[in-house]
């Protein structure tokens, strides 16, 4: 069993810290995802508090570790819902920031057999910036996990900084852009789903017939773990001495929105508590098929004694 108890924002001791963006979803259930120009009934609607920095920070706390969160919301309504659940659950909300851009918001479709499309607005979280993070103690030990929701000059600043001070860093490529694959070579860890590596694989023309040949091609030319997701099939990583596969949970998906942030977070969480990658890659992997079996992100973010019950 996993055990945290370091906290977060004391010099003597390690801490996780997210930087990224925070959201609210608004989410319409529909039969299936519909074509160009097509507009088919809807069977739902619902709203709940999203974005991909929030729900790493929220799955790494229910994971057990403590978390501090930077990010920005803006000043209007969606502002108080987006950051309901990461206050709940105990993040620490100190290094966020008001801005005067509105609220960061993800339009979801999720289809009957759980599939999804997704348009993001990135409103306040594009005033996430490095002075919220300036000053924090980064320490061997601390792991700083980033996403490409914020500004991309702000990843790269915190990728620096955790390199300066030697902090692990875990950065996710999603939602996936093309100036975001200079950073996958800085990184300690890179984070990508089957489609993300394929895309960053022709970006970086990697060599290989096979996805395991393309991850050892980019591990030998930046010496960086990569991990690949690959939903019901599991997950890949890729280090400078070893091949690692982790198996998914048989479930049946209602919702795979989150389920790759949960993974992240839950990664994040298991190597901060000094977890081995395979082990925490398993985990994760379990967090991140349970995170299936509910709607909504951060709703469906399993506990820890959740994804240990499963595992057992």
């Amino acid at each position: 069993m996993l055990a945290f108890s370091r906290g977060p924002t004391q010099k003597d001791h390690t801490m996780i810290v997210t930087i990224g963006s925070i959201n609210i979803d608004l989410t319409a259930n529909v039969p299936r995802l519909p074509g160009p120009g097509e507009t088919i009934q809807g069977t739902g609607f619902s709203t709940a508090p999203g974005g991909k920095g929030a729900n790493q920070a929220l799955a790494a706390r229910r994971a057990g570790a403590e978390v501090i969160m930077a990010g920005a919301v803006g000043k209007d309504a969606f502002a108080h819902s987006a950051l309901a659940l990461l206050k709940s659950g105990g993040v620490n909300l100190d290094r966020v920031k008001e801005s005067s851009a509105p609220t960061g918001t993800a339009i979801i479709m999720v289809s009957a057999d759980g599939e999804n499309v997704i348009a993001i607005i990135s409103g306040a979280n594009m005033d996430v910036t490095n002075d919220q993070f300036g000053d924090l103690p980064f320490a061997k030990g601390d792991v700083i996990l980033l996403q490409l929701e914020i500004g991309f000059d702000t990843v790269r600043a915190a990728i620096a900084k955790a390199r300066a001070y030697g902090a692990l860093t875990v950065l996710n490529i999603a939602p996936f852009n093309i100036a975001g694959v200079a950073m996958m070579a800085d990184a300690d860890i890179t984070i990508a789903n089957e489609t993300e590596f394929d895309q960053a694989s022709i970006a970086m023309a990697l060599s290989g017939a096979t996805l395991q040949s393309k991850m050892q091609d980019f591990v030998a030319r930046t010496g960086r773990t990569i991990i690949v997701t690959l939903g019901g099939d599991g997950v890949v990583a890729t280090t400078p001495a070893e091949f690692y596969q982790a198996p998914a949970l048989k479930v049946t998906p209602v919702d795979t929105v989150g389920a790759g942030d949960t993974f992240c977070g839950y990664l994040g969480a298991g190597l901060h508590a000094g977890l081995a990658l395979p082990d925490a890659m398993r985990l994760a992997a379990a967090a991140g098929s349970l995170a299936c079996t509910k709607p909504g992100a951060q709703p469906a973010i399993p506990t820890l004694a959740e994804v240990q019950a499963a595992l057992a």
